[in-house]
C-alpha cells in the first residue's frame, strides 16, 4: 500500500488512541456503503437546492464519527463548505449563558474547504468570492482591472449576490457586513476585513461594541445564531460553492443536561432544524447530528422525550435489523461484519509496516485468529466495537515491531489477550470452521 508516511502515522496514532484522523480515511474505509449511499444521496438533494436532516446513531465506538469525518472529506471534494463541532456541557443548540452561541463559534472556526480542510476557513471563502467574480468579469469582459468599467461591473455583480440575501431573516444585516468586507477588499483595509470576520464568528459582546467598530446595531445571539447558519449556506451556493453540510457530534451532552426544561428548549432547537429543513425552509444546506440509541430513543430524557420529534422519528412498522430503511430521518448502525473486520485489519497492518519501514510478517491466518479470539469474548455480540479491535490490533503490531522475536501464534494465544471466555467458548474457538463460516 502506497501511502505517506505523515499520512500513516496520523492514522496509526489517531486508531489506538480512540480518536477518528480527519485525514487519510480512504485507505481505511470498509463497510458503510449502504449508509454512505443513502448520504450521498443527500448531497445532490443538496447541491439542486434542497436541504437535509439526519441522525446517526451508534453506541460508543461503532463508527459514528468515522462516518461524518468519511463524508467531510467526500463532500469538501465535492465543492461544499463543511463545519462540524463536537457538543459538550459548554456547547449546546440553545442556552441562556451564551452555550448556543459558543457552538456557533465553534462551527465557524472550524469551516472547512477542498483547499483549506484543517478548518479557519472563513476569510479564504470571502476573498475566493470576490476574487472570483473579478475573474469572471475579466473573462467575459476583457477589461482591464483599472478601467472604471471594470470596477462597476464587479460592483454590480457583487450587490447581486448581496441582494438576494435581503428577503431571508436578518439578511439584510448578513448583506450589509458583506457589502463592508467587499469595500474593505478594495482599499486593502485589513483591520476593517478582521473587523467583519470576527462578527462572523460571533465573537462580538456587544452590540454598541460592533456599531463602534462597524457601524452595525446587531450581533449574533444564542437565540438567532441557527438563522445566520441559514445564510451562510444560501451566501456559499451564490460564491460558488455547492452547498453546506453541517456536522455535529456527540449529542449525548444534551442528553446529560439534569435540567429537563433546558433539555426541552435543546430539543425544540432540534425541531426547528428538522422541520427547516424538510419544509423547504432551508436550502442548499445539510444538518447530520450523532448520537447513541440511547441519548436518542430514551422516552425520558432523550429526544424521543419531545413528542413532537418523537412522533416525527420514530422506526416505522416494517423495518428491522435485517430490512433497514436508510432513507429514514434516522440512520442506525449496524455492527460491522466479521470479514469487514479482517479487511479492515489487513489494511492496518500493511499501513504499520510500510510506516515503520519493515516486511510484514503477520499472516492471513494470524488476522484471521485475532478476529475470532476478540469476538469469541463474553460479551462481544453486543458489548464490543470496531474501536476497541482496532485499539487492540494496533497494540499487537506495535509490540510486534518493538519485540521481533515473539511468536504471533504465542501472542494472540496468551492469558493476557484471550481473556473473559468460558470453558465452551475455549471449545467452540479450537472447533471453528472455515473463517467465512463464522457467525458475529
Amino acid at each position: 500500500m502506497k501511502i505517506p508516511k505523515r499520512i500513516a502515522n496520523t492514522l496509526i496514532n489517531a486508531l489506538k488512541g480512540g480518536v477518528v484522523p480527519r485525514i487519510g480515511l480512504p485507505y481505511i474505509t470498509v463497510g458503510r456503503d449502504r449508509e454512505i449511499n443513502a448520504l450521498l444521496h443527500d448531497v445532490e438533494i443538496i447541491s439542486d437546492g434542497g436541504a437535509s436532516f439526519r441522525f446517526i446513531s451508534g453506541k460508543y465506538g461503532s463508527g459514528k464519527s468515522f462516518l461524518l469525518q468519511t463524508m467531510r472529506n467526500y463532500v469538501m471534494d465535492k465543492n461544499f463548505v463543511v463545519v462540524d463541532a463536537d457538543l459538550s456541557p459548554e456547547r449546546r443548540l440553545q442556552g441562556t449563558r451564551g452555550q448556543g452561541l459558543a457552538t456557533y463559534k465553534e462551527l465557524i472556526q472550524n469551516m472547512s474547504t477542498k483547499t483549506r480542510p484543517e478548518g479557519g476557513a472563513l476569510p479564504l471563502v470571502l476573498d475566493r468570492w470576490i476574487n472570483g467574480i473579478q475573474s469572471d468579469v475579466i473573462a467575459q469582459s476583457g477589461l482591464d482591472i483599472h478601467d472604471p468599467e471594470f470596477s462597476r461591473r464587479v460592483e454590480q455583480r457583487i450587490f447581486t449576490v448581496i441582494n438576494s440575501l435581503n428577503e431571508l431573516v436578518h439578511g439584510f444585516d448578513f448583506a450589509k457586513l458583506l457589502s463592508i468586507y467587499y469595500r474593505a477588499f478594495i482599499e486593502g483595509d485589513d483591520e476593517k476585513k478582521f473587523q467583519v470576520i470576527k462578527w462572523f464568528r460571533g465573537e462580538y459582546l456587544t452590540k454598541t461594541e460592533a456599531k463602534t467598530e462597524l457601524g452595525v446595531n446587531v450581533i449574533i445571539t444564542d437565540e438567532d445564531w441557527y438563522e445566520y447558519i441559514k445564510l451562510f449556506a444560501t451566501f456559499l451556493k451564490n460564491a460558488g460553492y455547492s452547498g453546506m453540510l453541517i456536522l455535529i457530534d456527540e449529542l449525548v451532552n444534551i442528553y446529560k443536561i439534569p435540567n429537563s426544561i433546558t433539555r426541552q428548549y435543546n430539543y425544540e432547537k432540534i425541531l426547528t432544524m428538522y422541520n427547516d429543513t424538510l419544509q423547504g425552509k432551508a436550502r442548499y444546506l445539510g444538518i447530520i447530528l450523532c448520537g447513541t440509541p440511547q441519548c436518542i430513543e430514551d422516552t425520558r430524557r432523550g429526544v424521543y422525550s419531545y413528542e413532537a420529534l418523537r412522533s416525527r422519528l420514530a422506526q416505522g412498522r416494517f423495518s428491522s435489523e435485517d430490512t433497514r430503511d436508510l432513507l429514514a430521518p434516522i440512520i442506525r448502525l449496524s455492527p460491522l461484519t466479521n470479514e469487514e473486520m479482517l479487511i479492515l485489519v489487513e489494511k492496518l497492518s500493511e499501513i504499520h509496516a510500510s510506516l515503520f519501514g519493515y516486511e510484514r510478517s503477520i499472516t492471513q491466518e494470524d488476522l484471521m485468529n485475532f478476529i475470532r479470539i476478540e469476538y469469541s469474548r463474553i460479551g462481544s455480540d453486543s458489548l464490543i466495537t470496531p474501536r476497541e479491535i482496532i485499539r487492540d490490533f494496533i497494540e499487537l503490531l506495535d509490540i510486534l515491531y518493538q519485540n521481533p522475536t515473539l511468536d504471533v501464534v504465542h501472542l494472540l494465544k496468551s492469558d493476557g489477550f484471550s481473556y473473559a471466555k468460558t470453558p465452551l467458548q475455549e471449545q467452540e474457538q479450537d472447533t471453528l470452521g472455515d473463517f467465512a463460516e463464522f457467525e458475529i
